[in-house]
């Protein structure tokens, strides 16, 4: 199955031919098979919910890895602080199929990965892992922010980076990132021009519980029909209670028969 997927020379092959990328970012086998099946390019993954069965849902995707970035995640039961920590985790999710790897780390770190010659998705304009620095806000309004990407993006570009989430920027400055880079520019947020235009299933799904950002489109409202379903699962529960307190369960049908004389044999040679 490994050489049935895109590699990075065919995610780059689809910028310089002008081919809009699609993404999706998934949390469950059943959102990554739902991906594959609708013929989505890329799937993003946070390390937590990747293992074997997320690979083997994902089919042909593309997958990127996200590495917890200090306090935000971890990796065997330890924040990643150090190149060697982020050089583990990335081996190990690459062992598992993973395609690439979102690291937000600093550059020195996200140059151990990639003299290591493991593909990095680095990320430009709003990062949530530094939103102290900024706030939930659009990044590169101002002509000064809009260099500061610029150069961010140049010095990923230098380092080996080979993609990066552009999320909530300017149009206009998605733009001419995007063209005047060779990164894949990951879109979220960033306007028609991105590489690739990325949402999160939960929006497109209509059941996040965050706050729905402006770029966010939903195309099916699940929310009405998870409630009902919660609502239901809720129900069975406390009837299983209420059957369990009363002795109503586990009836004869549930159990296993054994003949009698087997039984009483059993017993009577347990007792000598």
């Amino acid at each position: 199955m490994y050489h049935n997927r895109p590699h990075v020379e065919d995610i780059r092959a689809m910028k310089k031919r002008g081919e809009t990328i699609s993404m999706l970012f998934v949390t469950t086998p059943d959102e990554a098979a739902a991906a594959s099946e609708a013929g989505i390019h890329m799937l993003s993954i946070e390390g937590r919910f990747f293992d074997a069965e997320m690979r083997e849902a994902a089919g042909d995707c593309f997958v990127q890895v996200g590495l917890p970035y200090g306090g935000w995640g971890q990796f065997n039961g330890r924040a990643l602080a150090i190149a060697e920590d982020y050089l583990r985790a990335a081996f190990y999710y690459a062992s598992l199929g993973g395609d690439c790897f979102y690291c937000s780390a600093s550059y020195d770190i996200q140059k151990a990965l990639c003299d290591n010659h493991i593909p990095v998705v680095g990320h430009i304009g709003l990062i949530p892992s530094y939103i102290t620095w900024t706030g939930w806000r659009a990044v590169g309004k101002t002509a000064d922010e809009a260099l500061a990407l610029w150069k961010h993006t140049q010095k990923l570009e230098e380092i080996g980076v080979f993609a990066a989430e552009l999320e909530v920027v300017p149009d206009r400055v998605a733009q001419f990132l995007t063209e005047n880079s060779s990164l894949v520019m990951l879109g979220m947020g960033a306007g028609k021009h991105a590489d690739a235009q990325y949402l999160f299933t939960e929006d497109i799904c209509g059941y996040g519980k965050n706050h729905k950002p402006r770029h966010g489109k939903v195309y099916r409202n699940f929310a009405p029909e998870l409630e009902r379903l919660q609502a239901e699962r809720i129900a069975a529960f406390r009837e299983f209670r209420a059957d369990v307190d009363s002795g109503g369960y586990p009836g004869p049908e549930h159990s296993v028969a054994m003949d009698d004389g087997a039984f009483d044999t059993f017993t009577a040679q347990a007792r000598t």
